[in-house]
């Protein structure tokens, strides 16, 4: 019998290395969260072929997140009918047979996917901390009017907190009660969040190297791929959130914060406050970009005021305080910069958890 080559028994090792990242997948990151992929992970797990058609696709790009998602853009396309059907009847079985057919059967187009694709696993605006933050930098400058640029969610769903509605659990509602897209979150402790109104939104830009299009039914498409198929809840406010959009779509800047915040900047009218939104991004970027940020921010404000609204974890937004809180603590930071020339106020004005379902104010 023919020993084992180097390069095969290495195959080997790749694959049952693979095997072991699709099963932890299905059996610890999508349990409880998602039965379906549960399943079929573990199938795709277990499948020799799936596992050599893998190999087809970037190292870099084979996380089952990725792929998974890149079978669910099939499917909500119309070109995997039988896993859509499947995924439809939350039938767990029929969802790992046709997850495994569809991918041996279509592995250049998965790889094409993954390949130009970027995963968006949770792009729904995060109104309930933007709402009162950017109303409360307005308030703080006197602006009647605001330019939204939000940075790091590609999508910009983020510019369209004026045009929802939110209601918070010590009975306070702000925005839009009659919109598509409703958003509540608890109050904790003993200061609630300030119901002032927010500000005309003159300007709505979003800053990212890879933007998403609102008004492309495949970008739209990709965003809905990325939220598992067994959430329909999440699928249902993404897709309203996604209309809402639509209907005003903004102007999208391809680039780095650091490269096109001066261009941004200068296409918010001049009766206008700059508002600058970063929530849960930055940790995407390296620390001298964040800081790098910082420093643009104070050399765009030479001729006039810019805020800076931001919702980050603990110690991730440079020079908004952590009030003494330890960083990966579970919660964020929600902070208010203002930059006037060479005058710069920074406060951290709230705590969140969960994205902002839980929410502590803590500013008069």
């Amino acid at each position: 019998m023919p020993k084992p080559t180097a390069g095969s028994a290495a195959s080997a090792d790749g694959g049952r290395r693979l095997a072991q990242v699709y099963r932890r997948f299905g059996q610890v990151d999508a349990a409880g969260a998602s039965p379906l992929y549960e399943r079929v992970a573990v199938a795709l797990s277990e499948s020799g072929e799936v596992l050599r058609a893998l190999g087809a696709v970037p190292a870099r790009k084979r996380h089952p997140a990725m792929v998974l998602a890149a079978l669910h853009d099939l499917a909500l396309a119309g070109r995997a009918p039988t896993l859509a059907g499947a995924y439809a009847a939350a039938d767990r079985d029929a969802a790992a047979d046709a997850a495994i057919d569809t991918l041996l059967r279509m592995t250049d187009d998965v790889v094409a996917i993954v390949v130009r694709r970027r995963m968006r696993p949770d792009e729904s605006g995060r109104h309930t901390v933007l709402y009162p933050a950017v109303a409360e930098a307005a308030h703080r400058v006197g602006a009647g009017a605001v330019g939204l640029i939000d940075v790091g969610r590609s999508a910009g769903l983020n510019l369209h907190v004026d045009r929802v509605g939110i209601a918070y659990s010590d009975g306070r509602s702000v925005g839009d009660p009659s919109s598509p897209v409703q958003m509540k979150a608890s109050i904790v402790g003993h200061r609630t969040v300030p119901s002032r109104v927010m500000p005309r939104v003159a300007a709505r830009i979003s800053v990212d190297a890879d933007p998403v299009d609102v008004t492309d039914a495949a970008d739209r498409r990709w965003l809905r791929a990325c939220v598992w198929p067994d959430q329909p809840a999440r699928a249902a406010h993404l897709d309203a959130e996604l209309a809402l959009a639509a209907e005003a779509p903004p102007l999208l800047l391809r680039g780095t914060p650091v490269e096109v915040l001066a261009d941004a900047v200068a296409r918010v009218p001049a009766d206008a406050l700059p508002v600058i939104t970063t929530t849960w991004a930055l940790s995407h970027f390296p620390a001298e970009g964040r800081r790098r940020l910082v420093e643009r921010l104070g050399e765009v404000a030479a001729d006039r005021p810019v805020a800076w609204v931001s919702a980050e974890g603990v110690g991730v937004a440079p020079t908004i305080p952590t009030l003494g809180d330890r960083p990966a603590s579970g919660h964020s930071i929600i902070g208010v910069a203002v930059f006037d020339r060479s005058a710069r106020h920074v406060e951290a004005v709230g705590r969140c958890w969960s994205r902002g379902r839980l929410l502590s104010w803590l500013v008069e």
